[in-house]
């Protein structure tokens, strides 16, 4: 049963409800989720609120909802929303957190040194990590929907909360009014082989851009070309660089290696707003100048470890993806500047992460004639628009994909889509959606120095 907790009903009323740590065994030990609701700006709401889930995996949707409230805030006039902390992250990881070094960055850090983190975090685990999957997880969305009184709903899933949204639709079909899907990932896909090839690929987006943008270009010149080469000196010759620690004001040396270079590129590809930044921090460092770098760098270590559950996000990608994926590196992938780093740290975590519960059915194509309203960025490093058109072409026959030019990865803060989205739920249907608006959405203009876009 749900148990209240003292927050203010102006904003939110919260609770936590206990489900059963294995769905199987309803009478065993039980896991805590934290389950939220915003109250619609109407006294009289409709009965179908609209049930948030965050990407990752491993992310936070309370989080989530904190970063982006204005993207729903007009679904939010006249329906409640739904926050659900995913088992195993943010509110709902009770026996279940790793503490992670400060100096890591599990994607793409050292084979060895994830081997020990890895062995480290689940010796530390207080919860059997074979629980903490999308299986698991849609099974306690439902618990939740049941526990609220709730018949139906509208579903947003972002990223990886797309997978979960759609494996929710197969389960509780019945219950699903609308599902908007925002960086899809179809049923049918195993993250992580292909994950070089669309950072690869969003990056000569970014330097495309750069070459049509006359500011960029004069500026900064062949971005491509100024990338490769920064890259293969610092393979080389890893570059030390002097630096201070904030709190003590000690003075140190990093060693500036190629990792540095790999993580903030794609972290930073991920968004608009951040590549508007690459050209100038690749060339700083390009020029011998690493501050910059180092200091994004470090923003990223510091914002993964807030944000993403290192313990879930293993047991969804070695449950759901690591057991498909192949030995073979996708044809590419070594020319891509990530090369096969994101799959070599598959193999180090998953090779020691004990596998969980899936469902027989859950790589299936979804079958479904609900309304779905996908959105996909043009340039998304993750789940570029191809992957939505696969989830179309598997079985979603009621729906409608939508790009907005030149964005990266999650559309629901840009431009008008926040209000397509409203208009969509609203309706319940594709047809007649309006989506002409997306033609004038702007990328952030490139940063041609510290002080900002150019005049």
């Amino acid at each position: 049963m749900l148990e209240t907790i003292g927050v203010s009903k102006r904003y939110a009323r919260c609770a936590t409800l206990d489900v059963p740590l294995d769905p199987e065994v309803p009478e065993g030990s039980q896991h805590e989720l934290f389950v939220a609701r915003i109250p619609a700006q109407v006294a009289n709401p409709e009965p179908d609120p609209l049930l948030l889930i965050a990407g990752g995996p491993g992310q936070s949707t309370v989080d989530l909802y904190m970063r982006m409230r204005a993207a729903f805030g007009p679904v939010r006039r006249n329906r409640d929303i739904i926050l659900v902390d995913q088992r195993g992250t943010g509110r709902s990881a009770a026996g279940f957190r790793c503490e992670l070094p400060e100096d890591v960055d599990f994607q793409i850090a050292d084979e060895g040194d994830l081997e020990a983190l890895v062995s480290e975090c689940l010796a530390g685990l207080e919860r059997d990590p074979r629980f903490f999957t999308t299986s698991a997880a849609v099974r306690d969305l439902d618990t939740v929907r049941r526990a609220l009184g709730i018949d139906q709903w509208n579903i947003y899933g972002v990223s990886y909360g797309s997978r979960v949204a759609q494996h929710y639709l197969r389960r509780y079909p019945e219950h699903v009014r609308t599902v908007v899907l925002d960086g899809v990932v179809p049923p049918t896909l195993t993250l992580g082989p292909e994950m070089a090839l669309n950072a690869q690929a969003a990056l000569e987006g970014i330097f495309e851009r750069c070459v049509r943008d006359d500011g960029c270009a004069k500026r900064f010149g062949d971005m491509a070309s100024v990338f490769d080469n920064l890259m293969s000196r610092i393979q080389d010759s890893p570059v030390s660089v002097a630096t201070r620690e904030t709190a003590t004001g000690e003075v140190g040396e990093t060693l500036v290696t190629e990792e540095y270079l790999m993580g903030v590129t794609r972290l930073f590809s991920y968004s608009d707003t951040s590549a508007a930044l690459l050209p100038l921090i690749i060339d700083e460092a390009a020029n011998g100048r690493f501050q910059m770098l180092l200091a994004q760098a470090e923003l990223i270590r510091d914002n993964l470890e807030r944000t993403l559950s290192f313990p879930m996000h293993n047991s969804v990608i070695c449950s759901e993806d690591y057991p498909f994926e192949t030995a073979e590196v996708s044809l590419g992938t070594t020319d891509a500047y990530l090369g096969t780093s994101v799959v070599d740290a598959l193999h180090a975590i998953c090779a020691q992460w004990p596998q969980g519960v899936v469902d027989p059915d859950f790589r299936e194509p979804l079958v479904s004639a609900h309304p779905v309203l996908l959105l996909s960025g043009s340039n998304d490093p993750a789940t570029p628009p191809q992957y939505a058109e696969d989830a179309i072409a598997e079985g979603l026959s009621g729906a409608l994909h939508l790009v907005a030019p030149d964005q990266g990865h999650g559309m629901a803060s840009v431009g008008c889509v926040r209000d397509l989205m409203q208009e969509f739920i609203e309706t319940a249907a594709t047809e007649g959606l309006d989506a002409d608006c997306l033609d004038r959405v702007m990328a952030t203009p490139f940063f041609l120095s510290a002080a900002g876009p150019g005049p």
